[in-house]
Protein backbone atom coordinates (compact mmCIF):
# COMPACT_ATOMS: atom_id res chain seq x y z
CA UNK A 1 0.00 0.00 0.00
CA UNK A 2 2.82 2.27 0.63
CA UNK A 3 4.57 1.68 -2.76
CA UNK A 4 1.75 2.62 -4.41
CA UNK A 5 1.40 6.17 -2.18
CA UNK A 6 5.00 6.42 -3.19
CA UNK A 7 3.89 5.86 -6.88
CA UNK A 8 1.40 8.55 -7.07
CA UNK A 9 3.35 10.86 -5.44
CA UNK A 10 5.85 10.36 -8.32
CA UNK A 11 3.72 10.28 -10.50
CA UNK A 12 1.91 13.79 -9.61
CA UNK A 13 5.28 15.30 -8.98
CA UNK A 14 6.59 14.15 -12.87
CA UNK A 15 3.29 15.44 -14.42
CA UNK A 16 3.05 18.74 -12.88
CA UNK A 17 7.23 19.16 -13.77
CA UNK A 18 6.05 17.97 -17.06
CA UNK A 19 3.22 20.63 -17.62
CA UNK A 20 5.36 22.95 -17.04
CA UNK A 21 7.53 22.83 -20.23
CA UNK A 22 5.97 24.77 -22.65
CA UNK A 23 5.19 27.64 -20.09
CA UNK A 24 9.13 27.51 -20.01
CA UNK A 25 9.71 27.03 -23.94
CA UNK A 26 6.97 30.10 -24.54
CA UNK A 27 8.72 32.16 -21.57
CA UNK A 28 12.31 32.03 -23.59
CA UNK A 29 10.76 34.28 -26.19
CA UNK A 30 11.74 32.41 -29.08
CA UNK A 31 8.82 32.69 -30.78
CA UNK A 32 5.17 34.21 -31.33
CA UNK A 33 2.83 35.02 -29.53
CA UNK A 34 -0.23 34.79 -30.98
CA UNK A 35 -3.77 35.94 -29.95
CA UNK A 36 -6.50 35.24 -31.78
CA UNK A 37 -9.72 34.66 -30.27
CA UNK A 38 -12.01 33.52 -31.91
CA UNK A 39 -10.00 34.36 -35.08
CA UNK A 40 -13.18 34.60 -37.45
CA UNK A 41 -13.57 37.03 -40.37
CA UNK A 42 -13.41 40.50 -39.09
CA UNK A 43 -11.47 39.88 -36.09
CA UNK A 44 -8.36 41.18 -34.64
CA UNK A 45 -5.38 39.16 -34.43
CA UNK A 46 -2.85 40.47 -32.17
CA UNK A 47 1.25 39.03 -32.78
CA UNK A 48 3.98 39.27 -30.40
CA UNK A 49 7.69 38.30 -29.39
CA UNK A 50 10.52 39.34 -27.78
CA UNK A 51 12.64 37.43 -30.28
CA UNK A 52 13.79 40.25 -31.89
CA UNK A 53 16.42 41.30 -28.84
CA UNK A 54 16.15 44.57 -26.35
CA UNK A 55 17.57 47.00 -28.50
CA UNK A 56 14.58 46.29 -31.35
CA UNK A 57 11.62 48.83 -31.14
CA UNK A 58 10.65 47.81 -34.82
CA UNK A 59 9.19 44.72 -36.76
CA UNK A 60 7.83 43.85 -39.95
CA UNK A 61 4.69 40.74 -39.91
CA UNK A 62 3.21 39.08 -42.62
CA UNK A 63 -0.04 37.11 -42.51
CA UNK A 64 -0.90 34.87 -45.19
CA UNK A 65 -4.23 35.43 -44.97
CA UNK A 66 -4.75 39.02 -44.17
CA UNK A 67 -1.07 40.55 -45.54
CA UNK A 68 1.62 42.45 -43.97
CA UNK A 69 1.12 44.38 -40.63
CA UNK A 70 3.65 46.12 -38.11
CA UNK A 71 5.03 45.83 -34.98
CA UNK A 72 5.68 48.35 -32.44
CA UNK A 73 7.70 47.84 -28.99
CA UNK A 74 4.52 48.38 -26.51
CA UNK A 75 4.36 48.68 -22.65
CA UNK A 76 7.33 45.24 -21.82
CA UNK A 77 10.82 46.64 -23.41
CA UNK A 78 12.44 44.18 -25.71
CA UNK A 79 8.51 42.75 -26.98
CA UNK A 80 7.07 44.02 -30.07
CA UNK A 81 3.36 43.87 -30.62
CA UNK A 82 1.15 44.05 -34.20
CA UNK A 83 -2.07 43.42 -34.91
CA UNK A 84 -3.85 42.99 -38.00
CA UNK A 85 -7.71 42.00 -38.98
CA UNK A 86 -8.78 39.25 -40.74
CA UNK A 87 -10.53 40.33 -43.85
CA UNK A 88 -14.16 39.40 -44.67
CA UNK A 89 -15.09 35.84 -46.23
CA UNK A 90 -11.78 34.23 -44.84
CA UNK A 91 -12.20 30.71 -44.48
CA UNK A 92 -11.60 28.05 -41.98
CA UNK A 93 -7.94 27.20 -42.13
CA UNK A 94 -4.51 27.82 -40.90
CA UNK A 95 -3.03 30.88 -41.04
CA UNK A 96 0.79 31.37 -40.71
CA UNK A 97 2.51 34.31 -39.42
CA UNK A 98 6.14 35.07 -40.50
CA UNK A 99 7.89 38.12 -38.62
CA UNK A 100 10.94 39.97 -39.35
CA UNK A 101 12.88 42.57 -37.67
CA UNK A 102 16.73 43.65 -37.54
CA UNK A 103 19.46 42.69 -38.64
CA UNK A 104 18.41 39.31 -39.51
CA UNK A 105 15.64 37.95 -37.34
CA UNK A 106 12.82 35.92 -38.81
CA UNK A 107 9.91 34.27 -36.61
CA UNK A 108 7.39 31.51 -38.16
CA UNK A 109 4.16 30.00 -36.42
CA UNK A 110 0.89 28.99 -37.31
CA UNK A 111 -2.93 29.06 -35.43
CA UNK A 112 -6.12 27.99 -36.51
CA UNK A 113 -9.23 29.93 -38.02
CA UNK A 114 -12.41 29.13 -36.73
CA UNK A 115 -15.64 29.24 -38.48
CA UNK A 116 -17.61 32.00 -37.66
CA UNK A 117 -20.57 31.59 -35.28
CA UNK A 118 -24.24 32.68 -36.36
CA UNK A 119 -24.54 36.19 -34.81
CA UNK A 120 -28.22 37.23 -34.19
CA UNK A 121 -31.79 35.35 -33.45
CA UNK A 122 -32.55 32.55 -35.31
CA UNK A 123 -35.64 33.31 -37.77
CA UNK A 124 -38.34 31.21 -37.53
CA UNK A 125 -39.86 32.08 -41.26
CA UNK A 126 -42.58 35.44 -40.09
CA UNK A 127 -42.29 38.22 -38.16
CA UNK A 128 -39.03 41.05 -37.72
CA UNK A 129 -36.37 39.63 -35.75
CA UNK A 130 -37.12 42.74 -33.59
CA UNK A 131 -40.31 41.83 -33.09
CA UNK A 132 -40.47 38.91 -30.88
CA UNK A 133 -44.18 38.95 -29.66
CA UNK A 134 -44.95 36.32 -32.54
CA UNK A 135 -42.32 34.21 -31.48
CA UNK A 136 -43.36 34.60 -27.54
CA UNK A 137 -47.11 33.87 -28.51
CA UNK A 138 -45.98 30.59 -30.56
CA UNK A 139 -43.96 29.44 -27.61
CA UNK A 140 -46.50 29.74 -24.92
CA UNK A 141 -48.89 28.31 -27.13
CA UNK A 142 -46.50 25.40 -27.57
CA UNK A 143 -45.84 24.85 -23.81
CA UNK A 144 -49.40 25.16 -23.52
CA UNK A 145 -50.17 22.59 -25.68
CA UNK A 146 -47.74 20.46 -24.43
CA UNK A 147 -48.95 20.86 -20.96
CA UNK A 148 -52.52 19.81 -21.73
CA UNK A 149 -51.58 16.90 -23.22
CA UNK A 150 -48.97 15.90 -20.34
CA UNK A 151 -52.37 16.47 -18.32
CA UNK A 152 -54.73 14.39 -20.44
CA UNK A 153 -52.52 11.18 -20.15
CA UNK A 154 -52.24 11.63 -17.10
CA UNK A 155 -55.95 11.50 -16.55
CA UNK A 156 -55.73 8.32 -18.92
CA UNK A 157 -53.13 6.68 -17.11
CA UNK A 158 -55.41 7.34 -13.50
CA UNK A 159 -58.16 6.71 -15.03
CA UNK A 160 -56.85 2.65 -16.47
CA UNK A 161 -55.14 2.21 -13.44
CA UNK A 162 -58.37 2.05 -11.44
CA UNK A 163 -59.74 -0.49 -13.60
Amino acid sequence: MGNTRIGIGIGLVVGALALQIPVAAAADGSGLDIRSRGASPGSKVTVSTAACGDGVTYGKGESEVAGKFHLFEGESKGVLTGEFTLPEGTLPDTDTITVKCPPRTKITDSYELEKRQPDGAVEAGFGSPRDSAPQLALGGALVAAAAAGWTVRMRHRSSSNRT
